[in-house]
């Protein structure tokens, strides 16, 4: 079985901005990140991005303002990332299991690519992350936070989840 880190994509992938961050000249991608997803996949991880975009159901934007975005992330990662999975659903317009704290995302992925969840993690920067993983028994650390959510330690980056993860034995 494989393992893999699933990533959040806003506040922990690229820049939060406090809105919705659709469009590829306000998409930045957070100091470290492509450091740290290149040492991630030398140490044998899937790098699998996990990501809920409400802002397709609520009109703001579309699929291909995502891929536009991906797209920029992929080219930040020299495409390293396995996959890049998004729910374009929000409670308010339509219900879905792939919303996050929802698992639908993680479990694809699982099915996909193999994983056991045991050696897997999640990097995420809101309870709701964190939730997903726990959902199918994958670890998480909260990217952005002083305080531990649940028995995630706190980070203040990628590059510091990136030390945790791979300082472990």
């Amino acid at each position: 079985m494989n393992r893999a880190i699933f990533l959040d994509r806003d506040g922990v992938l690229n820049d939060e901005l406090g809105d919705y961050v659709w469009t590829p000249e306000r998409f930045r991608i957070s100091a470290g990140v492509p450091e740290s997803l290149a040492r991630l996949k030398a140490a044998g991880y899937y790098l699998i991005v996990v990501t809920n975009q409400a802002g397709i159901a609520k009109g703001l934007y579309t699929r291909a303002d995502v891929f536009a975005c991906h797209e920029l992330l992929q080219q930040a990662a020299g495409y390293k990332l396995d996959a890049l999975y998004f729910s374009e659903n929000h409670p308010s317009v339509s219900e879905s299991i792939f919303r996050k704290p929802d698992s639908g995302m993680l479990e694809k992925a699982i099915a996909r690519f193999r994983l056991d969840p045991a050696r897997c993690w999640i990097v995420g920067d809101r309870a709701r992350d964190l939730e997903a993983g726990a959902k199918v028994g994958v670890r998480g650390i909260m990217v952005g936070h002083t305080e531990a959510v649940g028995y995630a330690p706190p980070v203040a980056s990628l590059v510091e989840a990136t030390e945790l993860i791979l300082s472990e034995k």
